[in-house]
């Protein structure tokens, strides 16, 4: 009994002193496949030391990243710089975009473009698609009911007149509407449409 447990004991030790023939480096106990053994090869010093390098190198970035919130770790400080830079180079194009539309007078024929649009959408169903006058006067001819000078045309078309039928439009046009409008206005004049209402007013 006490022999089979010597031998017991032993193998283990003996596997473990067991050498290979030509390396002189012990057999890992354990480690064999079809007749092959796993040597107890240690790693080169140089590459224990890397594998050591990376786990501080690890822990070290964990800590600053959740422990000292180092936005840099994360590249937040250099994000949020290139979408500022982003942003204050959008709105300088916007502002030269601006200030190049303000710049640039428009053409007399955007003005009329402009003019007409306004006319058509307010004007016309009193006064006619082609300012021949319908409920309102005719716009075609040289009479003018309350004159037929711009600033007189402006302040009609401000205040209104409401015995005529004529409601206040200073709600619904700003200033460079009205103007547009008044443009448009003052240029069918002598265009001598079909059907023209009577002429009504003094003569301009």
């Amino acid at each position: 009994m006490s022999t089979n447990e010597d031998i017991q004991l032993k193998e283990p030790n003996k596997v473990n002193e067991e050498v290979d023939d030509v390396t002189k480096i012990k057999f890992f106990g354990g480690h064999e496949y079809d007749g092959i053994k796993e040597l107890d090869n240690p790693l080169p010093p140089w590459l224990k030391y890397l594998f050591y390098v990376t786990i501080i190198f690890s822990i070290s970035y964990l800590i600053l990243l959740f422990v000292f919130k180092d936005d840099s770790i994360i590249q937040v400080k250099e994000y949020r710089k290139e979408v500022m830079a982003a942003r204050a180079k959008t709105e300088v194009a916007v502002k030269e975009e601006a200030v190049k539309t303000a710049a640039a007078p428009m053409t007399e024929e955007q003005i009329l473009a402009a003019g007409k649009a306004i006319y058509d959408k307010t004007c016309l169903v009193c006064h006619g698609k082609f300012g021949e006058g319908l409920v309102g006067p005719n716009f075609t001819d040289e009479y003018w009911i309350h004159g037929g000078r711009p600033e007189e045309l402006k302040k009609v078309i401000i205040e209104g007149v409401l015995d005529k039928g004529m409601i206040s439009y200073k709600s619904q046009m700003n200033n460079t509407q009205i103007d547009h409008v008044i443009g448009y206005i003052l240029s069918l004049q002598g265009s001598n449409p079909p059907n023209q209402k009577a002429p009504q007013g003094v003569k301009n």
